[in-house]
Protein backbone atom coordinates (compact mmCIF):
# COMPACT_ATOMS: atom_id res chain seq x y z
CA UNK A 1 0.00 0.00 0.00
CA UNK A 2 2.82 2.37 0.85
CA UNK A 3 4.49 1.69 -2.50
CA UNK A 4 1.27 2.54 -4.40
CA UNK A 5 0.86 5.71 -2.36
CA UNK A 6 4.49 6.65 -3.05
CA UNK A 7 3.91 6.11 -6.77
CA UNK A 8 0.84 8.37 -6.69
CA UNK A 9 2.82 11.08 -4.88
CA UNK A 10 5.64 10.77 -7.39
CA UNK A 11 3.17 11.06 -10.29
CA UNK A 12 1.54 14.13 -8.74
CA UNK A 13 4.92 15.75 -8.11
CA UNK A 14 6.03 14.99 -11.65
CA UNK A 15 2.85 16.50 -13.13
CA UNK A 16 3.31 19.66 -11.09
CA UNK A 17 7.01 19.96 -11.92
CA UNK A 18 6.39 19.46 -15.63
CA UNK A 19 3.72 22.16 -15.87
CA UNK A 20 5.78 24.56 -13.76
CA UNK A 21 8.88 23.96 -15.89
CA UNK A 22 6.98 24.62 -19.12
CA UNK A 23 5.69 27.90 -17.72
CA UNK A 24 8.99 28.91 -16.12
CA UNK A 25 11.07 28.16 -19.22
CA UNK A 26 8.53 29.94 -21.46
CA UNK A 27 9.12 27.47 -24.31
CA UNK A 28 5.94 28.41 -26.19
CA UNK A 29 6.08 32.23 -25.84
CA UNK A 30 9.77 32.21 -26.83
CA UNK A 31 8.96 29.97 -29.80
CA UNK A 32 6.18 32.25 -31.06
CA UNK A 33 8.03 35.50 -30.36
CA UNK A 34 11.23 34.34 -32.05
CA UNK A 35 9.23 33.11 -35.05
CA UNK A 36 7.52 36.51 -35.37
CA UNK A 37 10.83 38.38 -35.22
CA UNK A 38 12.80 36.04 -37.50
CA UNK A 39 10.13 35.95 -40.20
CA UNK A 40 8.62 39.41 -39.88
CA UNK A 41 5.16 37.99 -39.13
CA UNK A 42 4.16 40.75 -36.70
CA UNK A 43 0.50 40.36 -37.63
CA UNK A 44 0.42 37.28 -35.39
CA UNK A 45 0.82 39.52 -32.34
CA UNK A 46 -1.32 42.51 -33.34
CA UNK A 47 -4.59 41.38 -31.77
CA UNK A 48 -3.94 40.62 -28.10
CA UNK A 49 -6.94 38.28 -27.56
CA UNK A 50 -6.05 36.20 -30.64
CA UNK A 51 -2.39 36.11 -29.61
CA UNK A 52 -3.30 34.88 -26.10
CA UNK A 53 -5.59 32.25 -27.60
CA UNK A 54 -2.79 31.08 -29.91
CA UNK A 55 -0.40 30.85 -26.97
CA UNK A 56 -2.96 28.82 -25.02
CA UNK A 57 -3.49 26.37 -27.85
CA UNK A 58 0.24 25.97 -28.45
CA UNK A 59 0.85 25.58 -24.69
CA UNK A 60 -1.57 22.64 -24.70
CA UNK A 61 0.31 21.11 -27.64
CA UNK A 62 3.57 21.60 -25.75
CA UNK A 63 2.09 19.85 -22.72
CA UNK A 64 1.02 16.95 -24.95
CA UNK A 65 4.51 16.60 -26.44
CA UNK A 66 6.12 16.86 -23.01
CA UNK A 67 3.78 14.22 -21.57
CA UNK A 68 4.52 11.85 -24.43
CA UNK A 69 8.26 12.19 -23.82
CA UNK A 70 7.95 11.95 -20.05
CA UNK A 71 5.71 8.87 -20.18
CA UNK A 72 8.10 7.27 -22.66
CA UNK A 73 10.98 7.86 -20.27
CA UNK A 74 9.00 6.63 -17.27
CA UNK A 75 7.90 3.45 -19.03
CA UNK A 76 11.37 2.25 -20.03
CA UNK A 77 14.53 1.37 -18.18
CA UNK A 78 17.98 0.41 -19.31
CA UNK A 79 19.37 -2.87 -18.00
CA UNK A 80 22.74 -4.50 -18.46
CA UNK A 81 22.81 -7.73 -20.41
CA UNK A 82 25.65 -10.16 -21.00
CA UNK A 83 29.03 -8.78 -22.11
CA UNK A 84 28.30 -5.33 -20.74
CA UNK A 85 25.69 -4.44 -23.34
CA UNK A 86 22.77 -2.22 -22.36
CA UNK A 87 19.19 -2.89 -23.41
CA UNK A 88 16.01 -0.84 -23.03
CA UNK A 89 13.14 -2.83 -21.52
CA UNK A 90 9.63 -1.93 -20.35
CA UNK A 91 9.51 -0.80 -16.72
CA UNK A 92 7.30 -2.69 -14.28
CA UNK A 93 4.26 -0.71 -13.19
CA UNK A 94 4.49 1.68 -16.13
CA UNK A 95 0.78 1.46 -16.97
CA UNK A 96 -0.25 2.14 -13.36
CA UNK A 97 2.16 5.09 -13.25
CA UNK A 98 0.64 6.42 -16.48
CA UNK A 99 -2.87 6.35 -15.00
CA UNK A 100 -1.70 8.05 -11.81
CA UNK A 101 0.24 10.69 -13.75
CA UNK A 102 -2.71 11.52 -16.00
CA UNK A 103 -5.05 11.68 -13.00
CA UNK A 104 -2.62 14.00 -11.21
CA UNK A 105 -2.30 16.17 -14.31
CA UNK A 106 -6.09 16.37 -14.61
CA UNK A 107 -6.33 17.45 -10.98
CA UNK A 108 -3.46 19.91 -11.30
CA UNK A 109 -4.93 21.54 -14.43
CA UNK A 110 -8.47 21.53 -12.93
CA UNK A 111 -9.89 19.87 -16.05
CA UNK A 112 -13.39 18.50 -16.13
CA UNK A 113 -14.00 14.95 -17.41
CA UNK A 114 -14.48 16.11 -21.01
CA UNK A 115 -11.24 18.11 -21.03
CA UNK A 116 -9.33 15.19 -19.51
CA UNK A 117 -10.71 12.76 -22.09
CA UNK A 118 -9.88 15.16 -24.94
CA UNK A 119 -6.32 15.49 -23.65
CA UNK A 120 -5.92 11.72 -23.28
CA UNK A 121 -7.32 11.18 -26.77
CA UNK A 122 -4.81 13.63 -28.23
CA UNK A 123 -2.04 12.05 -26.17
CA UNK A 124 -2.91 8.63 -27.58
CA UNK A 125 -2.91 10.08 -31.10
CA UNK A 126 0.58 11.55 -30.51
CA UNK A 127 1.84 8.20 -29.21
CA UNK A 128 0.34 6.27 -32.12
CA UNK A 129 1.82 8.63 -34.71
CA UNK A 130 5.23 8.50 -33.06
CA UNK A 131 5.08 4.69 -32.83
CA UNK A 132 4.41 4.47 -36.58
CA UNK A 133 7.31 6.81 -37.32
CA UNK A 134 9.73 5.12 -34.88
CA UNK A 135 11.04 2.72 -37.52
CA UNK A 136 12.29 5.61 -39.63
CA UNK A 137 13.99 7.59 -36.85
CA UNK A 138 17.31 8.94 -37.95
CA UNK A 139 19.36 11.94 -36.96
CA UNK A 140 17.96 14.98 -38.71
CA UNK A 141 19.93 17.72 -40.32
CA UNK A 142 19.73 21.27 -38.88
CA UNK A 143 17.65 22.50 -41.80
CA UNK A 144 15.12 19.63 -41.57
CA UNK A 145 11.93 19.73 -39.54
CA UNK A 146 11.29 16.92 -37.09
CA UNK A 147 8.77 14.23 -37.99
CA UNK A 148 6.60 14.80 -34.93
CA UNK A 149 2.90 15.65 -34.43
CA UNK A 150 3.86 18.67 -32.29
CA UNK A 151 5.78 20.15 -35.21
CA UNK A 152 3.00 19.66 -37.73
CA UNK A 153 0.13 20.80 -35.53
CA UNK A 154 1.95 23.85 -34.14
CA UNK A 155 3.21 24.92 -37.54
CA UNK A 156 -0.28 24.77 -39.01
CA UNK A 157 -1.81 26.72 -36.12
CA UNK A 158 1.01 29.24 -35.99
CA UNK A 159 1.36 30.22 -39.64
CA UNK A 160 -0.17 27.98 -42.30
CA UNK A 161 0.80 30.48 -45.01
CA UNK A 162 4.51 29.81 -44.36
CA UNK A 163 4.23 26.21 -43.25
CA UNK A 164 7.81 25.11 -43.86
CA UNK A 165 9.28 28.04 -41.93
CA UNK A 166 6.82 27.40 -39.12
CA UNK A 167 7.76 23.69 -39.10
CA UNK A 168 11.45 24.51 -38.69
CA UNK A 169 10.68 26.88 -35.84
CA UNK A 170 8.42 24.27 -34.22
CA UNK A 171 11.24 21.72 -34.52
CA UNK A 172 13.54 23.99 -32.55
CA UNK A 173 10.80 24.47 -29.96
CA UNK A 174 10.34 20.69 -29.75
CA UNK A 175 14.05 20.24 -29.03
CA UNK A 176 13.81 22.80 -26.20
CA UNK A 177 10.64 21.16 -24.93
CA UNK A 178 12.21 17.71 -24.85
CA UNK A 179 15.27 19.08 -23.05
CA UNK A 180 13.06 20.65 -20.36
CA UNK A 181 11.07 17.40 -20.04
CA UNK A 182 14.19 15.28 -19.72
CA UNK A 183 15.53 17.56 -17.00
CA UNK A 184 12.27 17.33 -15.07
CA UNK A 185 12.10 13.54 -15.47
CA UNK A 186 15.71 13.04 -14.41
CA UNK A 187 15.20 15.12 -11.28
CA UNK A 188 11.99 13.31 -10.28
CA UNK A 189 12.54 9.78 -11.57
CA UNK A 190 16.29 9.65 -11.12
CA UNK A 191 19.09 9.43 -13.67
CA UNK A 192 18.01 5.95 -14.80
CA UNK A 193 14.99 7.57 -16.54
CA UNK A 194 17.22 9.07 -19.20
CA UNK A 195 17.59 7.16 -22.47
Amino acid sequence: MAKANNSALQAAELATRLVEALLRERVVPRFVDSYVVENGRHALQVHAPLYRELLGILQREALLAACVRLLEMASQETVATGRGKMRVVPRKGAEAFRRKFLAALTHQQKWNAGDALDFQSDLKMYEDLLARASGSRRPRKPYEAANHPFVDRCAFMLDSAFLEKARLAASRALANLEQVTETVAASALGPEARD
